[in-house]
């Protein structure tokens, strides 16, 4: 893989968009905090603090034989001058202009008509009646991507492509979970230009990141960055569960961009541009990608059969923060995922998995402590949610069992549980 000068530069350090359609999701996925000693929801896990516990889930692993075929890009022959640490800005334009070349065609801009009044009727209907975001080509079958948020709900979606066309799409699969959907069109394959799909296992923070799509409905347009995090864990904004590995950028993303890919310097798509953290509702260098690998994982499923089936766990928790390695007496360098809560007659909860029950207060602030704390599972290590959490998704499925580590009343005991599907 070609790894441009800025790209090698930065690694030498140590080291959604959000749909114009809606303006309470805006409100709702703008803005996301963690506080340590919390409980969180996280995906496929967790529960929402006194909400329904029905509902708790893991995202199916991503398998290798579910891989989408996908071909080699071209690469680009372009010279660097690797004996400077600047890059040469002649360089850096060819760049971003070839992949622009190569990738804007594979990108559409996506119109939906779309009746929100039974579910925001306190807002005027007219301001929820149109919407609009970004997409990309699949394949030559007509399978187009985008996130779950931007046709949500919608009556009618209309897809335009590079050199105008417009036509009607059909929602064929979507997953709020993972905040992604899958459009299809009835057009002749020649308007038809997949994109190539890369492997976000392999995005490293400080390389270069390219989003295509139409912010604020200025189509087709190129913004560049680059990653400045991996692995981030965040609320899909559609559901009560989280994506996780999302991958964050500081290239420009805003309403609009929602749906469109976000592309390596070989013009791979590594993400699907989903959310921004703003508080003003447009770019601060701050978004998030849901990872090319999750595509790979979902799409095929969603084409197939419409929706998305997940194993599922049954428990909620939380990170350890200092106040409760100190309450429960645990060595200030112990790590894992504390147990908060195991929901009736789920997986957890047959596996005699215990939650937290008892009740601290410190600071003013109420922590659940005394559950189990979840050390590994199948051997590999767990020193805090996300590491459970990314675990399940990537390794595990439905009716698979699983060996947990858990620390319990100091000591080490292992669970076996078998996943089932979300009920």
């Amino acid at each position: 893989m070609m790894v441009d000068t800025q790209e090698s530069i930065l690694r030498s350090i140590p080291v959604r968009t959000l749909p114009p359609l809606n303006g309470v999701l805006l409100i709702a996925i703008l803005l996301f905090g963690s506080c340590n000693g919390r409980e969180f929801p996280l995906f496929g896990l967790l529960e929402p603090r006194g909400g329904d516990t029905s509902g708790l889930e893991t995202i199916q692993p991503f398998r290798e034989s579910e891989t989408l075929e996908f071909s080699e890009p071209t690469p680009f022959n372009i010279e660097l001058d690797n004996s400077s640490q600047v890059v040469d800005p002649d360089a850096e334009e060819a760049l971003l202009q070839r992949i622009y070349s190569q990738v804007a065609p594979s990108v559409v801009h996506i119109r939906v008509t779309t009746d929100f009044d039974h579910q925001f009727p306190e807002v005027p209907d007219e301001f929820y009646q149109q919407g609009e975001g970004s997409g990309f080509v699949l394949d030559t079958a007509g399978h187009i991507v985008t996130n779950f948020h931007v046709v949500r709900e919608a009556e009618i979606v209309e897809v335009t492509f590079f050199d105008g066309l417009t036509a009607r799409a059909e929602v064929i699969g979507s997953d709020p979970d993972s905040d992604l959907a899958v459009v299809y069109v009835s057009i002749d394959q020649s308007v038809l230009h997949p994109v190539v799909l890369g492997d976000s296992d392999r995005v490293f923070v400080g390389q270069r990141a390219v989003a295509l799509g139409n912010p604020f409905g200025q189509t087709w347009t190129l913004t560049a960055g680059i990653v400045s995090a991996v692995g981030r864990t965040m609320r899909s904004g559609t559901s009560q569960f989280s994506i996780p590995e999302m991958i964050q950028t500081d290239a420009a993303v805003n309403p609009g961009n929602s749906g469109g890919p976000l592309l390596d310097s070989q013009g791979r798509v590594i993400g699907v541009n989903t959310m921004i953290l703003s508080q003003s509702r447009s770019s601060s260098g701050v978004g998030f990608a849901v990872p090319v690998n999750i595509v790979r994982q979902v799409i095929p499923m969603l084409i197939e059969n419409g929706s998305y089936v997940y194993p599922w766990l049954g428990i909620s928790g939380t990170n350890l923060s200092l106040d409760l390695i100190e309450a429960m007496g645990f060595d200030v360098r112990q790590r894992g995922a504390l147990v908060i809560e195991v929901v009736d007659q789920s997986p957890a909860a047959e596996a005699d998995l215990h939650g937290s029950e008892e009740s601290i207060e410190i600071t003013g602030q109420e922590l659940r402590v005394g559950g189990d704390l979840i050390v590994a599972i199948n051997d590999h290590p767990v020193t805090r949610m996300d590491d459970l959490i990314v675990y399940l998704v990537k390794n595990t499925r439905s009716g698979d069992e699983i060996i947990l580590t858990v620390l319990r009343g100091g000591e080490e005991i292992m669970l076996h549980v078998i996943l089932s599907p979300r009920p």
